[in-house]
């Protein structure tokens, strides 16, 4: 079974490989000989080249392992997505939420301008960090002294950014485990403060820094809260390539920015309540098995992923 499996996920995982350099060379070109020239054709040009790699991916969730992610939200937050600036705000709950924030992007129509806060580190992988890259994706060393002028420098840059754009922000910092909860409650009840259960205690200066320079131009926080039920097995890239799927559930709900209060420290405590909150509803969520304050939205599972793998699996032969 494991041989059977190896021998589709080894040339799949090639053909995402070369393709996906053959997309870093583009964008390369286009950042070298486009962008001097003009910064928001190069943007536009890269949205479109961008989507491509990420398609692929989408395709891994979407029909490869058939992921069923369904989406809980009031009809007018639904509708608005893919048409405004958001910074999307989201618990950290399996090694594959970032995954699911781009099937939300592409059912959005704006896959190729979702953007994320990430780890230094990861811009210097192959195919995928270098196309972050090139995307505008914030990139951090977890080291305020010295992240602080970069997020600052980063999200200056949006500001004229000629696509609606998600900027993703797992303000938790880590991805949530009980080894994690436990160091959270503990610190939790040495400061006096609500004890989790279901999320981890945010860090706020990233969210804090985000909000005092994209207020101008960005009107709403998406406040994303994700859950697996019960009846699933978690996800993970490993069950992705297996082929094994699951079930996320996914809460949100659209906040204004206008909304949130004018200081930075009444923002920090404005993030923290909003993680207790979460805490809530995810108590909520277990006890149902659902999210049942929001009416679920059919997201669909479009064809676009699937012919561009379709295409690209063609080419592959050809090339052979």
């Amino acid at each position: 079974m494991a041989i059977a499996a190896a021998a589709v996920i080894v040339p799949l995982g090639l053909l995402f490989f070369i393709s996906g350099l053959v997309v870093n060379l583009i964008q390369a070109v286009c950042y070298v000989l486009i962008r001097p020239l003009s910064k928001n054709t190069y943007r536009k040009i890269n949205r479109v080249v961008a989507e491509l790699l990420w398609l692929e991916l989408v395709w891994l969730v979407d029909w490869w392992a058939g992921v069923k992610i369904k989406v809980f939200a009031d009809h007018e937050s639904f509708n608005l997505m893919g048409k405004e600036h958001a910074l999307v705000l989201a618990n950290h709950r399996s090694d594959i939420d970032w995954l699911v924030g781009w099937v939300l992007a592409q059912r959005s129509g704006c896959l190729g301008s979702a953007l994320a806060v990430m780890k230094k580190s990861s811009k210097f992988l192959p195919v995928i960090g270098w196309s972050m890259w090139f995307s505008e994706y914030l990139f951090l060393e977890r080291s305020w002294a010295k992240d602080e002028n970069t997020l600052k420098a980063g999200l200056q840059r949006l500001k004229d950014f000629p696509q609606p754009f998600w900027l993703a922000l797992f303000v938790e910092g880590t991805r949530f485990t009980q080894a994690k909860l436990l160091a959270a409650q503990e610190y939790a009840t040495s400061q006096g403060l609500p004890i989790p259960r279901n999320v981890l205690i945010p860090r706020t200066k990233g969210f804090v820094s985000a909000v005092s320079h994209m207020r101008s131009f960005v009107p709403a926080i998406y406040d994303m809260t994700v859950a697996i039920p019960k009846t699933s097995p978690s996800p993970t890239m490993v069950r992705l390539f297996k082929g094994q799927s699951s079930v996320v559930h996914v809460h949100l709900k659209r906040r204004l920015m206008k909304e949130l209060p004018a200081t930075d420290e009444a923002v920090a405590q404005w993030c923290k309540d909003l993680f207790v909150e979460k805490d809530k509803l995810l108590d909520k969520h277990i006890a149902e098995d659902s999210f049942s304050d929001q009416p679920l939205q059919d997201l669909g599972r479009p064809i676009k992923s699937l012919l561009v793998r379709f295409v690209l699996c063609q080419i592959n032969q050809s090339s052979f």
